[in-house]
């Protein structure tokens, strides 16, 4: 039992897949976090050029 577990420890196939799957979940954290601080920042100007163009002036 124990030879079996230090060989899975030993074991660096799936560190690989891990590895690319905690950076894929990290540039998504980024990608959403910068998305999200974009579209607080269009609002505002999207919603007074909204207001103008209803209003014709």
């Amino acid at each position: 039992m124990l030879k079996r577990f230090v060989r899975v420890c030993n074991d660096s196939r799936g560190a690989t897949a891990v590895e690319y799957g905690l950076l894929a979940a990290l540039i998504a954290v980024a990608a959403i976090a910068s998305l999200r601080t974009t579209g607080t920042k269009l609002r505002a100007p999207s919603a007074t050029c909204l207001t103008r163009s209803k209003s014709g002036g």
